[in-house]
């Protein structure tokens, strides 16, 4: 989105104001959602829509635990440790007026699991999924699962009738650029209804009155309308102005002003996000550099170098201005597997680099192409620009090319890109997430996110057998080990650990979730 089509996203928000109550929440961010298709995409901001309208059978509240949502109660099964049991909540409808019961469960995680789908490696361990009755599911997984639930709360329930009436049985080819009815129409359980959709202009929703949890949780919105806005001046504007009363991404270098602002409020808190920088080690040449014949990302030797040219202490202060946590790691502090000796072992040291560059036959340099994504990340197209000086520095010359993530994303996931960024966050807060969709070698149901080419046999067996390890102790070992093979190699350059800041209205009551997964039924209104 370029900075006039943000002013016109502006504008049209603008037009909307005199119609809207004060139960109305005016929320923007940089980005859109990439697709409403509910095992489309595996993102956060498309996730983030998605979770108003649709609902998993179990979500994180606004502390992280879990919550009850289509299913009230879920464990092992007592007669076979293979098998989950999940009870789900009765007296639910769809937005279309349709009963929710397993059937639609049943459908939706074999749906997710079909070779589009960008879910699929949550439930790579679920062999089969099968109604006892109405009100009960259970999954059979191809060994003990101890963290399953972990992997569920973004695993949206589509209704089966609904899907298979508006021809949208299967998962929308979204990297193929396939359209279908479910990319801009819903039909969920959840609190918010969907109204319209305009991609990258405007999404309105509103109160679902026959929601389940309508007394239970606040509930006080009763219109969302949703804006997204490249521009980060434009997205401030629209804050100051009152056009906008609840702002994610906030531009870092404008913190001050909008918490100095009389009636607005900035709220802060660490999100569970990586940011980094992944690198086509695989292939025996590359198209994005000038090396004839050869990677030299092949080489860990220049791998290191390159993240031994990264002074993260600078892109943090300059940058970020203070608002990040440079990052050792490709894992967040909250996940089960970080340790603080790994996530400080990325150092900046352009001498050491140099000979690291020397030593593996590339004292000259060469250039490559850096892909970066322009509307995801805070500041990601600055903190890549700051990228390319420093890599200058040595002999690494970087030609950058950033991009919408709409756009961007497919790059990866296609392996069509030498160099980018990517960030990472965890919603099952467990190291085997990361594992499944960055470490393990790229196969149709494992490994899609993937875009280094890295594919080591012995790891790959390793990260599969977490998914069954019942022996928690025995278990983190081995993510132990797998984690040390990921530093030596330099798998990924760390950038560093995302810090959230959002902005809204005094009136406006929510805080910060670390998932920047703001769910509008816990917001209340004054």
């Amino acid at each position: 989105m370029t900075k006039f089509t943000g002013l016109m996203a502006l504008a049209a928000l603008m037009s909307t104001t005199t119609l809207v109550s004060a139960e109305t929440l005016r929320w923007a961010r940089a980005g859109d959602a990439l697709t409403l298709d509910p095992h489309a995409q595996n993102e956060g901001p498309t996730h983030t829509i998605r979770h108003q309208i649709y609902e998993p059978l179990i979500i994180r509240d606004t502390s992280g635990a879990f919550e009850p949502a289509l299913a009230t109660e879920w464990g092992p099964s007592a007669d076979d440790p293979n098998v989950w049991v999940f009870k789900l909540r009765e007296g639910v409808t769809f937005h279309n007026g349709e009963a929710f019961t397993a059937e639609d469960v049943v459908f939706s995680f074999e749906r997710a699991k079909q070779p589009n789908s960008d879910m699929k490696e949550l439930i790579n361990s679920i062999v089969e999924v099968r109604a006892v009755d109405d009100y009960t599911v259970e999954m059979v997984t191809d060994g003990p699962n101890p963290i399953l639930p972990s992997n569920l709360t973004n695993l949206f329930i589509l209704d089966k009738g609904w899907a298979e009436a508006n021809n949208t049985v299967n998962v929308q080819d979204f990297e193929g650029g396939e359209i279908t009815y479910a990319t801009t129409n819903a039909n969920g359980t959840g609190p918010y209804v969907l109204q319209s959709r305009e991609p990258d202009v405007r999404t309105v929703m509103t109160r679902n009155e026959g929601y389940w949890g309508r007394d239970q949780f606040p509930m006080e919105v009763s219109e969302i309308v949703y804006t997204p806005i490249q521009n980060a001046a434009t997205r401030v504007a629209a804050l100051l102005s009152g056009e906008v009363n609840f702002l994610q991404d906030m531009p870092v270098q404008d913190l001050e002003r909008v918490n100095n602002a009389d009636g607005l409020v900035v709220k802060k808190a660490p999100q569970n996000r990586v940011i980094f920088f992944g690198m086509n080690m695989g292939a025996d040449d590359i198209e994005a550099d000038n090396v004839d014949g050869a990677n030299p990302l092949a080489d860990a030797r220049v791998r290191k170098a390159m993240s031994m040219a990264i002074n993260r202490d600078a892109i943090q202060q300059v940058v970020m201005r203070g608002q990040s946590e440079p990052a050792g790691m490709i894992a967040p502090p909250f996940v089960n597997g970080w340790t603080a000796e790994m996530d400080a072992e990325s150092t900046t040291d352009i001498e050491g680099a140099k000979a690291l560059m020397q030593e593996a036959g590339y004292g000259d340099g060469f250039s490559i192409r850096l892909d970066c994504p322009n509307d995801r990340y805070i500041n990601d197209e600055a903190i890549c620009q700051a990228a390319v000086g420093m890599l200058g520095q040595i002999g690494v010359t970087v030609n950058l090319d950033a991009k919408p993530k709409a756009q961007h994303f497919p790059l990866i996931t296609d392996g069509k890109t030498d160099f980018y960024m990517l960030g990472w966050g965890v919603p099952t807060y467990d190291s085997e997430y990361i594992f499944n969709f960055l470490v393990h070698g790229r196969e149709s149901d494992i490994g899609t996110w993937n875009g280094t080419g890295y594919d080591n046999d012995e790891l790959d067996a390793k990260i599969k057998s977490l998914a069954s390890n019942t022996d928690l102790d025995a278990r983190n070992a081995d993510i132990a080990e797998i984690w040390r093979v990921v530093q030596d190699e330099t798998l990924y350059i760390p950038i560093h650990h995302q810090v959230l800041n959002w902005g809204m209205a005094d009136g406006v009551g929510i805080e910060v979730d670390p998932e920047d997964q703001p769910k509008v039924k816990y917001f209340t209104m004054k």
